[in-house]
């Protein structure tokens, strides 16, 4: 097993394996690929953590990281996020991503930047130190500062930074995409069945 950065020559067979592993999961069909493909382009993306897990010479988990923005009352900074966050349907459950999460995270804490935002389970965040970022007074654009959201979550890299960060959180636009942007692009790939499953988000 290798872990490595993502080459340009990479990015069709890891939007492929994204799609893969969302295919049906949130809702019929996905789209977290085309949001991949369309962060590669935007000013958000971080090159430097990009990176896929390599064996036997093929490609079976991915991550992506982007660069949002916190409002605080000091004016504007940017805060590190992380996803789409992929791994194979068959190879799921054997720690792929975790390690993928570790190792990303470490080479972020290296680069200097002060904390990283999550949107997922807090069951299995918590393990890599996220913890709710309500606590330190960060949130989510749009959510009411009164209410829980315990899915928000932040980790800071640098000491220095837990409880000094503080304001309105935003998501890079590219992570918002149009359902018919989706459909166009999913076209490019082997057709596929959607399905509506209980869980689903839509």
């Amino acid at each position: 097993m290798t872990i490595r950065k993502e080459q340009p020559n990479d990015y069709f067979t890891v939007e492929n394996l994204t799609r893969e592993a969302f295919w049906n999961v949130y809702r019929p069909g996905c789209m977290e690929h085309y949001v991949l493909h369309m962060l590669r382009t935007d000013p958000s993306f971080v090159s430097e953590l990009d990176y896929v897990i390599e064996e036997e010479g093929k490609i079976i988990a991915h991550i992506a990281y982007a660069e949002g923005v916190l409002r605080t009352e000091a004016g504007t900074q940017r805060l590190l996020l992380f996803g789409p966050v992929s791994v194979l349907p068959e190879q799921q459950g054997r720690g792929y991503g975790a390690q993928l999460i570790s190792f990303t995270l470490e080479k972020a804490k290296e680069l200097g930047y002060p904390a990283v935002v999550i949107t997922g389970n807090p069951d299995y965040y918590s393990r890599f130190g996220f913890e709710s970022a309500s606590k330190y007074g960060i949130f989510y654009e749009g959510m009411d500062p009164t209410e829980e959201a315990p899915f928000f979550m932040v980790k800071f890299l640098q000491d220095a930074a837990a409880g000094t960060i503080r304001g309105v959180y935003s998501d890079p636009p590219c992570y918002f995409t149009a359902p018919d942007l989706v459909e166009a692009f999913d076209r490019q790939f082997p057709p596929k069945k959607k399905e509506k499953h209980s869980g689903q988000l839509e």
